[in-house]
C-alpha cells in the first residue's frame, strides 16, 4: 500500500468514525489494527502491540494518575469553596471584583488540578452563585469562567504538558515553566480586560456594597495556606530538580491528604470515592495514548509519516510559515479532537520539522499547548462550551458562544505575540539553567 493511500485511508476513516460518534480511542486503535492486517497479515499486529506496550513502560504515564488523584481530592474536599471565598472577601469592593477574584481562582484551581474539567466547573459551582446573587452580568460570568478554566491544560501541572515531554523528549520541567508563564500572561490580559470592561459599564459587575471587615480578610488567609502547600510541593519540587514530575506528583498526592485530613473531611469512603473516579478518568486518557500510539505506528510503518515529513520538506513555504501552519492545525483539531489524540497524532510528523528549521523546541511546544487551549472555548465544539452549558442550562449556545468571543480574542492576541516574539519565553525558560 503506498503512503498517499494510506494516508487517505487512515486519515479518512478517522474522520468517517468521529462524524459517526465513535470515541476517539477506540476509532483510532480499531483502524490501526485494520490497516495493520491489510498491509502486513497477521504480522502487521506486532506494531499495535509494540507499540501498546511501549507506551505502558513510559515512566512519565504514572505521574498522570497521581495529578489525576490531586484534582479529585480537591473536587471532593470543601478546600476549593474557602478559597474562593479568600478571593470574594478581598476583591469584592472593586467593579468587577468578583469576577477578577474568579479569574484568580481559576488559575490557582488550575495549579492544584492540572485538566480543564475539574477547573471551569469548580469554578462554575462555586462562583456563580455568589456573582448571581450580587446581580453581575450572565454573559460576562460565564465568558469569564470559561476562558479561565482553559488554563487547566497549559498552567502545571498539566497532564497534556507531560505527554508532550514523553512524545519529544524535552524536559518536563521547562515545559513547565514555559506554561506556567504563557498562562500567567493570558490571566494578566484577562484581568486587565475584566476591569477596563467592568470601569466602563459598572452595571455588568456591580462593585459590593459593603465591605467585609480587615478581620475576616486576615482570617481567609488561613484557607489559601493549604492550597499554597499542594502547589508550592509540586512545581518548585519540579522546577529547582529537586524530585521528576512522578515523584513530584506523589509529593502533592500526599500534601492533598494531608490537607484534607488537618481539615476533618478524611474518611475511608473519601479515599474510596476519589481512587474511584481517579482509576476512571486515568483509564480514559490511558486508552487515548493506546490508540493513539498504535494508529501513529501503523502509520509510520506504512511509510506514511516519512511521506508527510518529506512532503513538508520538499514544499516552497517558509520556515515561519510551516510553522504557523503547524499552529493553526492545532488551533483547529482543538475545536474538535480531545487535545491528547491531537498531540499523539500530529507531534510526530511536526517536532522533527521544527528542530530541523532550528526553532527552540520548547517554545514550539508551549505555543502548540497554547492553541490547544484557545481549541477549547471556540465555537462550535470547544470541550469548555458545553461545560458551561452544563453549567447554565437555560443559556442558549449561542449566548455562550458570544459570551466567551471576547476572551477568545484575547487569547488569539496573547498567542499570536508569543508566537510573533519567542524570545519573551526562551529567555524567561534559561532562567531554569
Amino acid at each position: 500500500m503506498s503512503p498517499e493511500i494510506l494516508t487517505i485511508g487512515m486519515f479518512g476513516s478517522l474522520i468517517l468514525a468521529i462524524m459517526l460518534g465513535v470515541s476517539l480511542s477506540y476509532a483510532m486503535g480499531a483502524i490501526a489494527v485494520v490497516f495493520s492486517y491489510l498491509m502486513s497479515g497477521p504480522n502487521g499486529f506486532y506494531s499495535v502491540v509494540s507499540s501498546t506496550f511501549g507506551n505502558m513502560w513510559s515512566i512519565l504515564l504514572s505521574a498522570i494518575p497521581l495529578f489525576i488523584f490531586i484534582g479529585v481530592a480537591l473536587g471532593r474536599s470543601r478546600i476549593a469553596n474557602d478559597l474562593y471565598n479568600a478571593f470574594y472577601l478581598w476583591s469584592g469592593r472593586m467593579n468587577g471584583g468578583l469576577l477578577v477574584g474568579t479569574a484568580g481562582f481559576a488559575a490557582v484551581l488550575s495549579a492544584m488540578t492540572g485538566n480543564c474539567s475539574a477547573s471551569t466547573i469548580t469554578t462554575g459551582l462555586v462562583g456563580m452563585p455568589a456573582m448571581k446573587k450580587h446581580g453581575y452580568d450572565d454573559k460576562f460570568v460565564l465568558g469569564t469562567i470559561g476562558a479561565a478554566g482553559t488554563l487547566g491544560i497549559l498552567i502545571p501541572p498539566s497532564i497534556t504538558l507531560i505527554i508532550i515531554a514523553m512524545m519529544t523528549g524535552q524536559s518536563v520541567g521547562k515545559l513547565f515553566f514555559g506554561g506556567l508563564i504563557a498562562g500567567l500572561f493570558i490571566l494578566a490580559a484577562f484581568i486587565i480586560y475584566i476591569i477596563l470592561r467592568a470601569y466602563y459599564r459598572p452595571d455588568l459587575a456591580p462593585a459590593a456594597e459593603v465591605s467585609a471587615p480587615l478581620r475576616d480578610k486576615l482570617m481567609a488567609f488561613k484557607s489559601v495556606c493549604l492550597p499554597l502547600l499542594i502547589i508550592v510541593s509540586v512545581l518548585v519540587s519540579i522546577f529547582m530538580g529537586i524530585a521528576t514530575p512522578t515523584e513530584a506528583a506523589a509529593v502533592g498526592v500526599a500534601a492533598v491528604v494531608f490537607s484534607v485530613w488537618i481539615r476533618g473531611e478524611l474518611s475511608w469512603r473519601f479515599i474510596r470515592d476519589v481512587s474511584y473516579d481517579t482509576a476512571s478518568v486515568t483509564g480514559m486518557i490511558t486508552w487515548i495514548i493506546f490508540g493513539a500510539g498504535a494508529f501513529v505506528s501503523v502509520y509510520a510503518s506504512g511509510g506514511g509519516v516519512s511521506f508527510m515529513l518529506e512532503l513538508l520538506r520538499g514544499s516552497d513555504l517558509g520556515p515561519w510559515t510551516l510553522i504557523i501552519l503547524m499552529q493553526l492545525t492545532a488551533l483547529i483539531l482543538g475545536m474538535f479532537l480531545d487535545p491528547i489524540g491531537i498531540i499523539l497524532l500530529t507531534l510526530p510528523i511536526f517536532f522533527p520539522i521544527v528542530v530541523e528549521l532550528g526553532f527552540d523546541p520548547i517554545w514550539f511546544c508551549v505555543v502548540f499547548q497554547l492553541n490547544l487551549c484557545i481549541g477549547y472555548i471556540s465555537p462550535p465544539f470547544g470541550y469548555n462550551l458545553f461545560y458551561l452549558k452544563s453549567l447554565s442550562r437555560e443559556t442558549p449556545i449561542g449566548t455562550i458562544y458570544r459570551a466567551v468571543t471576547p476572551f477568545l480574542a484575547i487569547m488569539l492576541l496573547t498567542g499570536a505575540t508569543l508566537l510573533a516574539f519567542p524570545s519573551i519565553l526562551i529567555s524567561m525558560i534559561a532562567y531554569m539553567d
